[in-house]
Parts: structure tokens; sequence; C-alpha cells
């Protein structure tokens, strides 16, 4: 549909970005997309990821026909791709960013490098994300003149309802309560990493409820998460 409403959901890994995948495919009139330059990534990276070649022969690994993909014609009012933020590597193109309503995604570091280290051990700031998201938001704000939406995922939990509420008037589609639920298990647009990252929103069938106290990091992981905080705080100010 020419008059699609596209959103690209912008965060790092361990963001409840995938929780906020299901909860938009769960409207009933949303098309969703699952991370869509992940294996271009890996290609490009050459990082050893968990699942890579399955990753690679999963997906597109050249980003110009993924980016032309992310504009072709939907059949749904809404369509919601879920991206990460370090995929978006030099020469990856951006213009198609220009047709989305781009919204940024957030999570304090400490509780990121917290859930990520217990997935991938040793991670870098480049694996997380922060720093891109930040040079992200910087550039969809200078191309339209104002900050983007922001939201962060302690606010959701603490209130689905209300969180995902201001985001949809922020974003111009109604709410609905279907968002707040959806089936257990595995989704048919799952990208084909899920099995290595996916366990517990699988188990899911909603947002869990408001998230406890930091967790308490040492060495490395405490260093990580205080040279993400600085780009988190940035975006924070914002939401």
């Amino acid at each position: 549909m020419s008059d699609t409403i596209r959103i690209a959901m912008w965060s790092g890994p361990r963001n409840l970005s995938t929780a906020m995948m299901y909860s938009f495919a769960a409207r009933g009139d949303c098309a969703v997309v699952d991370e869509p330059f992940y294996a271009a990534y890996l290609a490009l990276s050459g990082l050893p990821h968990p699942m890579r070649a399955e990753i690679l022969a999963a997906q597109p690994n050249d980003p110009a026909g993924v980016a032309e993909a992310l504009l072709a014609r939907v059949e749904q009012p809404v369509f919601y791709a879920k991206h990460m933020t370090h995929h978006m590597l030099p020469g990856v193109p951006r213009d198609w960013m220009a047709a989305c309503r781009n919204v940024f995604l957030i999570r304090h570091p400490a509780r990121v490098v917290a859930s990520y280290a217990r997935k991938r051990e040793a991670p870098t700031l480049a694996d997380i994300g922060f720093v891109q998201q930040a040079e992200l938001f910087d550039e969809v704000a200078d191309r339209t003149g104002a900050a983007p939406v922001v939201v962060d995922s302690a606010d959701i939990r603490a209130d689905p309802a209300g969180a995902l509420m201001a985001l949809c008037a922020a974003i111009g589609i109604p709410f609905t309560e279907r968002m707040l639920r959806w089936p257990r298990g595995p989704k048919p647009f799952d990208g084909a990493w899920a099995p290595h990252w996916y366990g517990a929103v699988h188990r899911s069938t909603g947002f869990d409820g408001a998230e406890e106290a930091l967790p308490r990091l040492e060495g490395a992981y405490a260093r990580l998460a205080e040279e993400a905080l600085p780009y988190y705080e940035k975006l924070a100010a914002c939401r």
C-alpha cells in the first residue's frame, strides 16, 4: 500500500526489541520484519556470531537489496522493522530511512551488558550498539529538524499500556490492547538466530513486570557499561 506507515525501530541487542516486535505483530494490521540487515552485517564484518552460517543462508547478504526490500509494497496499513543499530556499518544504505517513522528503543547499559554476556562472551562497545544508536539519532534529528521518538524499555515494562499508548500517538497510529499480549512460542517471522537468542521471549505471552534494581557488574563488564552510559543518557533525556 502506498500509504503504509513504515516504522523503523532502532535498538541495540537485549533491549526488549523482540518483545516489541511481537507486540506490533499482535496488532492485526501490521507486518513485521526481524533484523533484515543481520546477514549483510555478518557478511561485511566477518564476525563469528552464534549461528552465523544459518543467518547468512537465511537472509540476503547485499545491504542494497535489503534496503530496496524495505520500501517494497506492503498490504498491511503498518509495517514494522526491528533493526539493530550496529548492523548499519559504513556503506550500508540509509536513504530508505527517510520513508520511515524512526523510533529509538533504549535500555540502561548495565542491563544490556548483563543480558548480552549470558548469550555471548566478551562483548565490546561496538557489539551493543549504543554509539551507533546515538549517531543514527543525530542523523534523523538533523534531517528532520526535531528529535525523533525515544522509548525506554523500563517505561514499557513499568506501564505497558501507558507507554504503548504514548508511543502510538507519537508515531501516528491507533493504540490497541492487542499489543499487550501475544501467543507463547516461536513466531513465523522470527529470524534464523531465534533458537540462540529468543528463549525467554518465546516463553512469554506479554511484557514482564517492572525491572528490579540495576545488576551489579564487575571488571570489564562494568567498564563497558560505563563507556555506554553517556550515549544512553543522551537519548534518555528525550524519551
